[in-house]
């Protein structure tokens, strides 16, 4: 069947939902890494209900035509970019809140809902969802569970992973599944629901959710800034803090590189030569005492610290932390990259990040989520994004990249913490796995989708 074919299809049966605009078509072709599919899609299908889903996903398996499900295409992996030939499967406008119980401390949802609007509509019933990916703002919940999420709350809250209970999918084929229970325990069958997590829309389409909540933390905040000569002496700090037992809710480091950018993008004082900080808060009834003891630990490792109880103040601190990407753009093309190691690793990692910039000749600032190992380092360049904001990465880029990532592993860490594979690192995917489970793994995404039309060429290399 034709691609003409295929779209009249989709029309006739979707209607107005059914969109080959040119602006939209360009969209769906990328997402905020700024890089982007080759070609331009067949049509953008807006979803508005399940069985909008189901159709799209019927007609597709009938003509094994390509589909990408994407959210706000706010990834940064490429693993929503929609390319020649494929249909792009829109989420977004399915973004209710089908049903809220605090007192099973749980939420009904549809995908399309961004994180924070969500956590906007239950905090009048004295609840919230954890998952706080810095895109939160903009990000929609499917998306969250597509890529397995983290964020800046999850070395206290846990990750999108801990806070899921059931999900609706639909497979390849059209059938509707519903995965998971709405109790807090559960083991009947393999989970199922945990192996979609993460799955990067290669497994099926999730269109409804049933999240685990949370009651919402009584108690003071407190927000502590501590500042080092250097980013290893921060980075062995956030350990010390790790070994002394003590869970802040948040643990964030910036480098000498991403502090002074933030700085100058937000016009406040510049900070000294090399300084790197650490901004930490605690949370709950003992929130004062956590943060006395953390202060404690941090002077000792050698930093000069502030601890405040503001609530307005300690949100000016994070402001810093959350402004890395704007000002990143400041300072020319980034690929924006997310490794893990164990936390007690922290400080090696940073070593080997400066050794990659020295040998390669590359400036690579560098924010991490320092309360569970998480880093996120900017390789930066020369190379202006195309009139659509799509960005060429340079070969020698790559290759510094290359040599991060195969550092991280030796350091008994992991290609990803949130971001997922996507297209830009399936080429790695393997030296993590090994080739036997990078071989099971993709069998496993053929089970589901035998005639592998869901998210083409993401995640496993062709």
């Amino acid at each position: 069947m034709s691609t003409v074919d295929v779209v009249e299809r989709l029309r006739a049966s979707l209607g107005d939902r059914v969109d080959t605009t040119h602006e939209s078509l360009q969209s769906a072709r990328a997402d905020k890494s700024g890089h982007a599919a080759s070609g331009v899609p067949l049509a953008v299908v807006h979803a508005a209900s399940v069985d909008d889903v189901q159709t799209t996903l019927r007609i597709a398996n009938e003509t094994a035509t390509p589909v990408v499900t994407r959210g706000a295409g706010t990834g940064l992996a490429g693993g929503a970019n929609t390319g020649a030939g494929e249909i792009s499967l829109s989420m977004r406008r399915m973004d209710r809140i089908l049903e809220v119980r605090p007192d099973d401390l749980l939420a009904v949802v549809e995908p399309g809902i961004l994180n924070a609007d969500l956590n906007a509509a239950l905090a009048p019933h004295g609840v919230w969802w954890a998952p706080d990916p810095a895109s939160r703002a903009i990000s929609t919940v499917g998306g969250n569970i597509a890529t397995g999420a983290g964020g800046l709350l999850c070395a206290k809250y846990g990750v999108v992973r801990d806070a899921v209970l059931a999900l609706d999918v639909v497979l390849a084929d059209g059938r509707l599944l519903h995965l998971g229970h709405r109790t807090v325990k559960g083991v009947t069958g393999l989970d199922l629901t945990s192996l979609f997590i993460g799955s990067e829309g290669i497994l099926g389409v999730v269109v409804g959710a049933t999240l685990k909540l949370r009651r919402l933390v009584p108690g003071e905040l407190c927000t502590i800034a501590a500042t080092f000569t250097d980013v290893r002496a921060a980075a062995a700090a956030s350990a010390a803090v790790t070994a002394a037992g003590i869970q802040p809710a948040i643990m964030e480091l910036m480098d000498a590189a991403s502090l002074a950018a933030v700085h100058a993008h937000l016009g406040i004082d510049t900070p000294p030569a090399g300084a790197a900080q650490l901004t930490i808060q605690t949370d709950g009834p003992a929130a004062v005492a956590e943060a006395d003891a953390i202060a404690e630990v941090l002077t000792v490792a050698g930093g000069t610290v502030a601890v405040t109880q503001d609530r307005a103040e300690g949100e000016r601190l994070l402001m810093i932390r959350r402004s890395m990407h704007p000002a990143m753009e400041k300072l020319g093309t980034s690929l924006i990259e997310d490794v893990s190691v164990p936390r007690s690793a922290l400080p090696a990692m940073f070593d080997e990040i400066a050794r990659v910039e020295r040998e390669h000749g590359v400036v690579i600032p560098t924010i991490a989520h320092a309360g569970d190992g998480n880093l996120h380092p900017n390789f930066l360049f020369d190379s202006a994004p195309d009139e659509h904001g799509i960005i060429d990465v340079p070969d020698e880029i790559w290759v510094a990249a290359d040599d991060m990532f195969r550092a991280a592993l030796r350091l008994g860490g992991t290609l990803t913490g949130e971001h997922g594979i996507g297209v830009l690192k399936r080429r790695w995917l393997a030296d993590e796995l090994g080739d036997d489970q990078w071989e099971l793994q993709r069998q496993i995404a053929r089970v589901f989708d035998p005639r592998g039309i869901l998210n083409p060429g993401k995640v496993f290399a062709p």
